[in-house]
Formats: C-alpha cells, structure tokens, sequence
C-alpha cells in the first residue's frame, strides 16, 4: 500500500474468502515471504503528475520487478493498473477517460484469457460483470497486436462495441497481462464483486485462481 490507497481492505477479505491468505502491506515492506502481490486501487500520492507515476518510482517496485521475474504473480487493480504501466512492467499508459469526468458503474466483460494464475477458473469467451471507478482508464497502447488481452468491456451478450466501452480504452481493453501472464492489470474492481451481496461475484474467481495457483 502507498499513501492515497485504498480498498485493500476490501481485496485482503476477498482473498481470504477465495480460501487464501493476506495481509496488507505499507510499501516500506519486504516482499520476499509472499506468493503474489496485489496493488489495489485508489489515489496513491494524490494522483499527483499523473495516476501512479510517483508510487512507480518508489524502491519497492524493484522487489516487485524482481518478484515478477520469479514469475510470481502480480495484480494491479485501477491505481494498480496505472502503478504497472508508468513502472514499465506492463505495456501501454492509462490516459484521461475520452469524456473527462470520474466514472463510476457497473459493467460487463468478455474474458479473452484464461491461460494465466488469475483467470483459470473463468471460461473462454465467458461475460461477467464488475464495478469501475477511476477518472485514468483509457487505455492505450501503439501495437495491440502485440498485448495480451485478458479482459474487454462488452455488452451483456458479449458483443464488444464502442457504446459498450466506458472510457475510451483501444479495442474496448478493460485488463491486459504481460507476455508470461503472470503480471495482469486491470481497471474494473473484482474485489467489489466478490460478494452477492454486492451484486455480483465474478470477482471471486480471479481471487479464487490466484489461490488455486499459488497452492499448485
């Protein structure tokens, strides 16, 4: 966690529920006893310069590298997202929403990607739903020939167009992972639909395969 961070209380009780263990962590902590890291969202440093670009710049994104090097597992969800991008370890910048206003709402998503720690326990072409909340999700990248895309913002039947697509992001990318798949970004939020109480809990899967790979 970094100042400004927020809903990791929420992502630590989700991967508790999926059956694993958490802990949260100040950005001053060694990482070397965890299986996976999790950069949740918020406001790290007020967002200050641009979303993410101070956090991504702290000493603690070189254990996280080395981390991912492993081929350990990283999450960065929204704020995490952006930490990702602007330190390099996944391609591409999260830019202004096209209409620039803070958007928050429920969506739909068509997994693209179940061959990574996070998404085998979804199915291919599988629609689920989560909430946003960020200002920063338009994603984009020069080649998306060359990105592995793991999530798309869809219609309720799977149909990815452009009034299905809530920020702009290039070919509607609401998450993408490196070229290992063991790094993955994205901007919806699964630790807020990892209840049905909540209204969903697509959420709980990604969690749920996170767990699943670490035990393995």
């Amino acid at each position: 966690m970094f100042p400004g961070t927020n809903c990791d209380f929420e992502t630590e009780r989700a991967i508790r529920k999926a059956g694993g263990k958490a802990e949260r962590v100040w950005y001053k902590t060694s990482l070397k006893d965890f299986d996976g890291v999790i950069l949740p969202g918020g406001f790290s440093y007020a967002d200050y310069l641009r979303a993410g670009a101070i956090a991504a710049r702290q000493e603690i994104i070189e254990e996280v590298k080395e981390f991912a090097r492993d081929g350990r597992p990283v999450l960065g969800i929204c704020n995490g997202f952006q930490i990702l991008t602007e330190a390099g370890l996944l391609p591409g910048a999260l830019r202004p929403n096209k209409n620039p206003r803070f958007l928050c709402k429920w969506v739909h998503l068509r997994v693209n990607d179940v061959e990574t720690p996070f998404t085998s326990l979804y199915e291919p072409g599988e629609i689920i739903r989560m909430p946003i909340a960020h200002a920063e999700g338009n994603y984009y990248v020069d080649d998306p020939s060359k990105v592995r895309i793991v999530f798309q913002y869809s219609d309720e039947k799977g149909n990815v167009t452009e009034e299905a697509n809530p920020n702009g992001s290039v070919l509607n990318i609401a998450g993408v992972a490196n070229e290992k798949g063991n790094i993955l970004g994205m901007m919806p939020h699964p630790e807020r639909a990892s209840d049905r109480f909540l209204g969903s809990e697509d959420g709980l899967r990604l969690f749920r395969s996170m767990v699943e790979w670490a035990r393995r």
